[in-house]
């Protein structure tokens, strides 16, 4: 249906009004969605009435404003970090000293001109509108500059209002443009506001250093972020009366992460806040940024912003769809991609490497009698002499070991690694004993460690206690010293749970006292008592765990507030919000509470906004040192931060290249049906090979990285193993309706959600099978074709899923070398079947093209014997 536009044009002569002989007397836009008028006031034009086409009727926004702003600087704006005062006039000491990785990226984040505090602002009701064909031009000449800005509905989204601002200088000096103050809020009550990747939630947060560096809330200052951590670039509130409005700049506005051939991820051309100038709570944008570039003009020199207002009586959420879907075309790069690796190819070079000990730098020492393994740490650790080891993913290290029966794998790396878990727990009876003593191990002084100082986080616990012990408890469930081990630790975590349900963030080693008393643990610490109930049976944990999430849900979920889990960092918000997500829906599939169900659903909604959505990918050149690249080779879009905001490593470094949260993605698209999900996990998880070292597999760490592999970090390479299998399975089940289905474990320390799979048999169109890996044994001369192995002893029946993961049909040459399946068995190739993911046979014969649909999937079963 086309959208009908109605411009009302009365003309009224107003004398006085500098070069315009006749004005509109009372402006309209209306469209099928819309509805604005404005007035001639003795200020100017202000808007008289904002209505939004709803669900039921036409609704009336109130506190409805008009007004615009523009700020100037004679002089070049300063960015210095500013000195941050408490209420009773104190200086804030934030981060503390030794934060180092955080401290520059807080300086740079508390300029004056991130605070909104350089330049005089010039705010004013436009004195001049006239009608050109569907659109209205408002425009008004200050001391400073001459400002025009053309409002016009969108013609194909019926809540959308396009709108351009044009500068022109009257004098030499900075400028920035915000957009108008569509409406004006009431601070004391909303419902939602949100700047993707940066801020949330539905209060005021009077606690600067909470609100601007945690993003708990909403600061009551008008500070100015960044577009290099906000994940779309778009501000948006959800009033009082559950109308959201959302201001976003159009593409093209922002920086480039990598705008020729190196990062330009710190440029900054676009802000974003939610509190504007005058203290005013309304979503406005800033461009140019005041100080920065293109924000210089001189006399009669001009620039433009182009962005769009979306206007709903909807919450916030379908709003940011709109935006990430819509606006930026967040498939876009889904169909650009052309990989030439697939995941399946990936698993196999990962199998190399981490048994490999020089490349993946094993290290083994005895302590106290028994030999531990680990793999070296080269990054920052607490009172290290670069000597930290660690082990990642041992739900991964125990699935490859096992589907591969793998021979380096199964008699050095895992009982090695089980060595080192054994003995990593503080033993001593005291007020730690049955705790994590530490991540990392520093083998010159021979004790166990965290990672940025001599503390004991109780989700540390959780994670390198009970989720690594429940997952290698799926694999070796009759190990009743590692039982013994979950017991004590599911029994400190009992103890330190305070009686509401929660935990402190955590406490110094040497006083038990305390520690980071400004937070509170929003964090899933709960997960590890919901393990230790599962493998152990005692409802006491049960009860617990219950009682924590329902604090969680309260504290947590319902005002937005999340902690991470990175000490680096000072614990910013990070990819444990996505575990969290996982944690709930786990509790629901155990306990089948809807309210678990509701918290998951609304906890993933949150984490997409930890999704880059901006630039929009296209196909051209960039360069990466020697390579030559296609921009959405190298694009940022669908990848997530390690910890965004304003103190996160996405600053410097932008998003992760570990998609732990791809598979989960994948799960809430099954539970919701709502695309967004689905697209994120495929854009995260495909086509990244120029991210990829090619003589490992192994992926970087931080985009930044680009394609230099492992780096500092070789231990990734596990939680990579267990990522990618977690989100072919995941796809597996979607992809044949759960028809295909096999069980999963216990989500991964540390870095989000992915869970571990092969400790059991699954269900193949109701036929058990075990999952396996054969290394060479299957491949494709199509690298949009990836696959996943199962078979059954008893039947004598090997199964080959076959995922085409692309939007395109594809067709591809099977080739199965029979010498690399299980020793002591022969693949018989001539007993082929294949069949469709609802299970019905597909005609087939060997030596056939494999022909896939979009995102298909086929199944091929052979007899053995």
């Amino acid at each position: 249906m086309s959208l009908y536009i109605f411009v009302a044009v009365v003309l009224l002569s107003i004398p006085g009004i500098g070069g315009y002989s006749q004005s509109l007397k009372a402006p309209k836009l209306e469209s099928r969605g819309l509805r604005m008028n404005w007035v001639y006031t003795n200020e100017g034009y202000r808007l008289q009435q904002l209505q939004v086409n709803g669900q039921q009727q036409w609704r009336s926004l109130s506190g409805v404003s008009g007004q615009y702003t523009i700020l100037y600087s004679r002089n070049q704006p300063g960015m210095d970090a500013q000195v941050i005062k408490d209420e009773k006039g104190g200086e804030v000491l934030f981060p503390e000293p030794e934060y180092r990785y955080i401290i520059p990226t807080w300086k740079a984040n508390t300029s004056a001109v991130s605070l909104n505090k350089e330049g005089n602002a010039v705010s004013f009701y436009p004195q001049q509108c006239r009608a050109v064909g569907n659109t209205l031009v408002f425009s008004q000449n200050t001391d400073v500059a001459d400002v025009e800005a053309t409002w016009k509905p969108d013609p194909v989204h019926a809540h959308d209002l396009r709108v351009t601002i044009r500068l022109t200088a009257r004098a030499a000096g900075y400028y920035s443009i915000a957009t108008p103050a569509l409406t004006v809020n009431d601070k004391k009550q909303f419902d939602w506001a949100v700047i993707p990747g940066i801020f949330q939630g539905k209060t005021i947060n009077n606690n600067f250093v909470d609100a601007y560096a945690y993003g708990h809330g909403i600061p009551d200052v008008p500070v100015v972020v960044r577009e290099r951590t906000a994940a779309a670039l778009t501000s948006i509130l959800t009033n009082k009366e559950g109308v959201t409005i959302a201001v976003t700049a159009e593409p093209g506005t922002a920086r480039h992460p990598w705008l020729s051939d190196k990062s330009t991820q710190s440029d900054w051309l676009l802000g974003l806040s939610l509190v504007n100038r005058n203290q005013q709570l309304t979503p406005t944008l800033y461009h140019p940024v005041l100080g920065q570039q293109k924000s210089f003009l001189n006399k009669g020199e001009s620039i433009s912003f182009n962005f769009r207002f979306t206007i709903e009586d909807k919450n916030w959420y379908p709003v940011y769809q709109h935006v990430v879907n819509d606006v930026y075309r967040f498939d876009q790069l889904l169909h650009l991609k052309q990989t030439n690796l697939s995941l399946s190819q990936r698993m196999e070079q990962l199998l190399g490497y981490v048994k490999n000990d020089s490349t993946s730098r094993w290290r083994t020492f005895d302590y106290k009698g028994s030999i531990i393994g680990a793999q070296e740490y080269l990054g920052g650790v607490h009172e290290s002499e670069k000597d930290a080891v660690k082990n990642a993913d041992y739900g991964a290290m125990w699935m490859l070991g096992t589907i591969t029966g793998d021979s380096v794998l199964q008699h050095t790396r895992l009982p090695q690694a089980l060595n080192f878990k054994l003995a990593q727990q503080h033993t001593a009876d005291d007020f730690f004993k049955g705790a994590a003593a530490g991540q990392y191990y520093l083998y010159r002084s021979k004790r166990f460690t965290e990672e940025w100082g001599a503390y004991t986080e109780p989700i540390a616990t959780t994670y390198y206690m009970m989720l690594d012990i429940g997952n290698v408890l799926l694999f070796e469930p009759g190990h009743q010293k590692l039982k013994t081990e979950l017991r004590l630790a599911a029994d400190w975590l009992l103890a330190k749970m305070k009686p509401e349900g929660f935990w402190e963030v955590a406490y110094n080693n040497g006083t038990q006292k305390p520690m980071f008393t400004d937070q509170k643990d929003y964090r899933p610490t709960f997960y590890g008592l919901l393990v230790a109930y599962k493998l152990l049976g005692d409802k006491k944990y049960l009860d617990a765990a219950l009682r924590s999430a329902d604090w969680f849900i309260k504290n947590a979920v319902e005002p937005g507030y999340f902690l991470g889990v990175c000490g680096d960092a000072r614990f910013a918000p990070d990819f444990a919000t996505a575990q969290s997500a996982q944690a709930l829906l786990d509790l629901y599939d155990m306990t089948r509470q809807v309210r678990f169900k509701q918290a998951a659903i609304t906890t993933a909604r949150y984490y997409t906004t930890s999704i880059y959505s901006h630039p929009i990918p296209d196909r051209s050149t960039k360069k990466n040192g020697a390579r030559t690249l296609e921009d959405w080779q190298i694009s940022q879009v669908g990848l997530s931060f390690e910890h965004g905001g304003t103190l996160g490593s996405a600053n410097p470094s932008g998003p992760i290249l570990l998609a732990s949260h791809a598979g989960m993605f994948v799960r809430f698209f099954e539970l919701t049906r709502d695309s967004l999900f689905l697209k994120m996990a495929r854009t995260a998880a495909l086509a990244k090979d120029a991210f990829v070292d090619p003589a490992t597999g192994v992926a970087s760490y931080y985009w930044s990285a680009m394609n230099r592999g492992a780096g500092p970090f070789p231990h990734h390479a596990w939680w990579q193993v267990g990522w990618i299998t977690d989100y072919l399975m995941s796809e597996l089940s979607l992809r044949s309706g759960g028809r295909i289905a096999f069980p999963s474990g216990f989500v991964t320390p540390k870095v989000g959600p992915h869970k571990t799979f092969g400790f059991d048999a699954g269900k193949i169109f109701g036929e058990p099978a075990r999952l396996v890996l054969m290394d060479q044994l299957v491949s494709f001369d199509n690298p949009n074709i990836d696959y996943l192995c199962a078979l059954d002893l008893e039947t004598k029946k090997f199964y080959l899923f076959v995922l085409n993961n692309d939007d395109d049909a594809q067709q591809s040459t099977l080739q199965i070398n029979p010498s690399r399946f299980m020793a002591g068995h022969r693949l018989q190739l001539e007993s082929i079947n294949c069949l469709s993911a609802n299970g019905k046979r597909i005609p087939f014969s060997w030596g056939d093209q494999v022909n896939i649909n979009p995102y298909g999937l086929q199944v091929y079963s052979f007899r053995f014997d």
